[in-house]
């Protein structure tokens, strides 16, 4: 059968059809490769730099990028073409993923950031404390001594 046989409408349709199934086969994938409530609610570490790590790689979006990237390409050629009787849904779609992937990479960029920060932050405070106790130490000995000073101070005045 030759395509000279196959109706115009018939095959447009069944374009629209195929770029449709395009758009929403590339936004499941992209919404597959979105993290889990569970996934960044839940985690088993040790310490708290476990946990950031933990979170950190949860919120990995992976291929979701590429994903969302290649079902809007399909879906502007689409809309262009004006294919799709309900546009309205695959726009939603894509702007609802778009915004949740933002909300996903600001929280992994914080993750890393707290994850590089809190070893320093710890050492800092390790540092301090170790300093600031023979400070505090030495305050100790001259709040000894100011007290024995005061008590013979008082002694003397009796």
């Amino acid at each position: 059968m030759s395509q000279a046989t196959f109706d115009e409408d018939d095959l447009f349709d069944e374009a629209a059809d195929d770029i449709r199934a395009d758009v929403e086969e590339h936004l499941d994938a992209a919404e597959a490769a979105l993290p889990e409530g569970d996934a960044i609610w839940e985690a088993e570490a040790e310490n708290t730099l476990g946990v950031l790590n933990a979170l950190r790689s949860a919120l990995d979006i992976g291929d979701a990028t590429g994903h969302l990237r290649d079902a809007k390409k399909s879906y502007m050629m689409g809309d262009r073409a004006e294919v799709f009787d309900d546009s309205d849904e695959l726009d939603e779609r894509i702007a609802a993923l778009e915004d949740a992937m933002a909300d996903v990479e600001a929280a992994h960029e914080h993750a890393s950031e707290l994850a590089s920060t809190v070893p320093e932050l710890r050492g800092a405070l390790d540092d301090l404390h170790a300093d600031g106790g023979a400070v505090d130490g030495e305050r100790e000995d001259d709040s000894e001594m100011s007290t024995e000073a005061a008590d013979d101070r008082e002694e003397v005045a009796e």
